[in-house]
């Protein structure tokens, strides 16, 4: 195998190289709500036609395959579509964006809204606003009339004030810095909105810089309308500041504390030293069978040099990271998750939120600061009680006492590596 020799070369770089957003750590146990007594995904018997969704949205869910609602949207669905306010926690991978997206376009009426801006969906990173709107766009694809558009930085400003003025789409897409930009400057009207949106919540508002954006675009729109916000981790110090948005919400807390760790996920941990990192990586990609395989690093840096040394490797893997420009970004997530590429090495921009349906297999590379990035970042396999593997280098003390603090927020044992793994622990036969 070509590049074999070249395999020890990734070089050691602080964290302070790292330009993503690190995540804040909370390891007390958050309080409970509302529990399930389930530690796995629950599949209701009951079908999404309970729910009484329009002729055309039935048609679209039909079209996707699914039958039957996960838990979260069992327990979501049915107030959202009548238009209360929601806050919903649940772990990665039971579904939560299509709550949002079905409520929002099962209200939508194209006969009282006319050419304005009613529904607003906040998140925090471009590649999850561009997946939202992929999914708005795959659940109305029987309601051709109601028009979804996507807003972030790195596309020109012009084109996006050309979009408003000239063909205004009903639903906006969009991170809250260009946003809340368009929304000054007079050319986003957000006079009429009706439902807002907060996607990863916690995320964006545990930001000082922006919550403040967020306030400001809160503000801009009218007193009388649906705020819904959803994430995976909502620590107790930021469950005040999400209530006040709302007027009397909905609260479902599905999974919570122990309960957090995904059913169905194999987890283990490798002891080693950062100078053999490398090596193991190669052996694992060589002995492991996988559909796709995410590996998160600590840094852009680091991502763009593990991804050459795979590269040298014969392992065709591309690399994802904040400082890409905007249409790289896009384009490599677009490859991936059209399965043009089996491997991906990301940062922890690619570890909340994002839904590649083949992912099962994760690698923590470095591990993360907290508890709450790896259950975000292992959250990639294993999507919606499906099979899935994750492992994890530990290379310091710091790396160990995450590890520890997993297994003691999720109660969860995670044993070392195995000389072998059985494939089919992780592998879906379907």
């Amino acid at each position: 195998m070509s590049g074999v020799e070249d395999i020890n070369e990734l070089t050691e770089y602080s964290d302070s190289s790292d330009d993503e957003v690190v995540e804040k750590k909370d390891t007390k146990p958050v309080a409970d709500q509302k529990k399930s007594d389930d530690t796995y995904v629950a599949i209701h018997s009951s079908g999404f036609r309970e729910f009484l969704l329009k002729p055309e949205l039935l048609r679209a869910i039909a079209d996707c395959g699914f039958e039957h609602p996960s838990e979260v949207q069992h327990e979501c669905i049915p107030q959202a579509v009548l238009g209360t306010d929601v806050i919903c926690q649940a772990k990665s991978g039971m579904g939560k964006t299509a709550v949002f997206v079905l409520a929002v376009l099962q209200q939508l009426d194209i006969a009282t809204i006319g050419n304005n801006v009613s529904a607003l969906v906040l998140c925090h990173t471009r590649e999850l606003a561009y997946q939202i709107c992929s999914e708005f766009d795959r659940f109305k694809k029987y309601l051709p009339q109601l028009k979804a558009a996507v807003f972030f930085g790195g596309i020109p400003y012009a084109k996006h004030v050309d979009m408003l003025k000239n063909d205004v789409p009903h639903i906006v897409i969009g991170t809250p810095g260009r946003v809340l930009q368009l929304a000054e400057d007079k050319a986003l009207n957000l006079k009429q909105l009706k439902y807002f949106v907060l996607d990863e919540c916690d995320k964006m508002l545990e930001s000082l810089d922006m919550r403040k954006d967020i306030q400001k675009i809160f503000r801009a729109t009218p007193h009388d309308k649906q705020v819904m916000m959803f994430s995976a981790t909502l620590s107790d110090s930021i469950r005040p500041v999400v209530k006040k948005f709302m007027h009397n919400p909905l609260e479902i807390y599905i999974n919570e504390g122990s309960k957090l760790t995904l059913h169905g996920l194999v987890q283990y941990f490798i002891q080693i030293h950062e100078d053999n990192k490398n090596r193991k990586l190669v052996d694992l990609l060589d002995v492991l069978e996988f559909n796709q395989v995410v590996i998160f690093v600590r840094s852009v840096a680091r991502a763009t040099e593990l991804n050459k040394i795979l590269a040298d490797c014969n392992f065709p893997s591309i690399c994802i990271h904040g400082a890409l420009k905007q249409e790289d970004r896009i384009d490599r997530y677009r490859k991936f998750k059209d399965f043009q590429s089996r491997i991906m090495v990301a940062t922890n921009i690619f570890g909340r939120g994002i839904d590649v349906e083949r992912v099962n297999v994760v690698i923590n590379y470095d591990m993360p600061d907290s508890s709450d990035t790896y259950l975000h970042r292992v959250g990639r396999a294993g999507r919606f009680g499906t099979k899935g593997l994750a492992v994890s280098f530990i290379s310091s003390k710091e790396d160990g006492t995450v590890l520890n603090e997993v297994q003691s927020r999720f109660a969860v044992s995670i044993p070392e590596l195995p000389a072998q793994i059985d494939s089919a622990s992780y592998m879906s036969t379907s």
